[in-house]
């Protein structure tokens, strides 16, 4: 498995998680938060909420940093002599050749 699909296979990862952890969310603040009710949870609904804010930056800086990283894998990949997207084989312009048209045929007169 080369670099590039390990790094496509992290960034799906971290996108997947992303999403779930931005749905959790309410766009007002409540989001998670809400749903467990009162205060009296160990932690309250302060930490639920900074959790998911830390969170949601955290998965965000990891997602460009592999995105980064995955571009510099892929563009290194290419800069090897061996692999080259077009063949020079195929670069050769085709020869042209040149002809002249033929003369009409002329009918006997009757």
């Amino acid at each position: 498995m080369s670099t590039f699909s390990i790094f496509l296979v992290l960034i799906t990862i971290v996108c997947f998680l992303l999403i779930i952890v931005v749905m959790v969310q309410n766009p007002k603040g409540g989001g998670l938060s809400s749903s467990i009710g009162g205060s009296t949870q160990m932690g309250g609904v302060q930490k639920t909420t900074d959790f998911l804010d830390k969170s949601t930056w955290t998965l965000a800086a990891i997602l460009i940093i592999l995105i980064l990283l995955s571009s510099l894998s892929f563009s290194g990949s290419l800069s090897d002599s061996n692999s080259k997207i077009v063949d020079e084989k195929e670069n050769v312009a085709p020869k042209t050749t040149t002809t002249t048209p033929a003369k009409p045929v002329e009918t006997p007169k009757k």
